[in-house]
């Protein structure tokens, strides 16, 4: 194996480590597949739910959007109160991988965007995620990827250098947001592929 190249490794939650989708739920709720893609598409919105992930709480969110469409509020209030049944577990070859990384003492952090209020739900259903050595969520912070600062905080938070970080997100505008400020980042695909990139960056995983 080559010689070591990074120290610490930063996972991104949703997608790489949970297994997340509205469709999960909405698929019950909604059982026509175009209403359910057109609720999703102009209602609930991705870009809507990514204003919890800034901080916005979901009292306030929910209100709003239901007073814009009083005709889908049953719905838009299930995105909140029936969030976890978004959550279809916890992809187990991730977890089996960061509990290898935690299990060799390499140090490892959550860095994701995620509403304050749920983040504190996923932790009590999903005990693996209150394993990490630190955690920087953007409801909290009150800023998301891939905006400059979230990584900042990060790397200041936590006295990280950045060239010996190692982060993977299933988002690509994620990962370049990160490699902006000198962290190692790549693409999350699949666990296997992550287990050779950080093999390939010297850390003593098994094969």
């Amino acid at each position: 194996m080559s010689e070591q190249r990074v120290d610490v490794v930063v996972f991104d939650i949703g997608g790489v480590l949970l297994d997340w989708s509205p469709d999960y739920l909405y698929g019950e709720l909604i059982p026509d597949a175009a209403q359910r893609e057109h609720f999703l598409a102009n209602v609930a919105t991705s870009e809507w739910n990514r204003q919890q992930d800034a901080g916005r709480s979901w009292s306030e969110a929910v209100a709003e959007l239901s007073s814009l469409h009083p005709e889908h509020a049953e719905w838009i209030e299930a995105y909140d109160k029936g969030w976890l049944k978004m959550v279809n577990g916890v992809f187990e070859d991730t977890a089996e991988l960061v509990t290898e990384i935690r299990e060799l003492g390499i140090p490892n952090y959550a860095l994701t965007n995620f509403s304050h209020e749920k983040w504190e739900i996923a932790k009590e259903a999903f005990p693996i995620l209150t394993g990490f050595d630190g955690e920087v969520v953007s409801g909290v912070e009150l800023t998301t990827k891939p905006e400059e600062k979230i990584y900042r905080i990060l790397l200041d938070r936590f006295d990280l250098d950045p060239a010996r970080t190692f982060y993977t997100d299933d988002v690509q505008t994620n990962v370049d947001g990160a490699r902006a400020v000198g962290i190692d980042a790549e693409l999350f695909t699949d666990a296997p592929t992550l287990r050779h990139h950080l093999r390939a960056r010297g850390l003593p995983l098994t094969a």
